[in-house]
């Protein structure tokens, strides 16, 4: 995924910063130098929040969204550790808060899928079994069609 996204990126942003004429070979040496390097990142950031995020079950015994919450604010920490205790500090907020952000969604989805309601064809074959508030809101599509033809 990071060798892709990054693909696209900097191809894009090299395409956008060499001139007329050269644009094509500058977007492809920007993927050439810089791919390699995202996909890298990437793959180290993925391998140590798999870690973290193992080792939190493990000690937890829980699988919940606290585990990628924490895993992805020590993830963040770790890997900004060199550059000193505030940059470590800001990468774990930042960490934290955008796995926050990312498991709410996947919770809000989740909820929101779970409680659609199914529409297969054994429900649209027998209408009675749909709910009225279906049955009245297809009824009305149907409608419209039928007087726009």
């Amino acid at each position: 995924m990071g060798v892709i996204g990054g693909s696209a990126f900097h191809f894009l942003k090299g395409v956008y910063n060499f001139h007329n004429g050269h644009r094509l070979p500058g977007g492809l040496q920007a993927v050439r130098k810089n791919a390699p390097y995202v996909g890298g990142s990437f793959a180290v950031w993925g391998g140590l929040f798999s870690v973290f995020d193992c080792s939190l079950v493990f000690a937890r015994q829980k699988e919940d969204p606290w585990n990628s919450i924490l895993s992805g604010a020590a993830t963040g920490g770790l890997l900004s550790l060199r550059q000193g205790a505030r940059a470590s500090l800001r990468s774990v907020t930042v960490g934290g808060v955008l796995l926050a952000l990312i498991e709410g969604a996947g919770i809000a989805l989740n909820r929101y899928l779970v409680a659609a309601p199914s529409m297969d064809m054994a429900t649209i074959e027998d209408p009675g079994v749909l709910p009225a508030s279906v049955t009245a809101v297809v009824a009305a599509r149907l409608e419209r069609t039928t007087l726009l033809h």
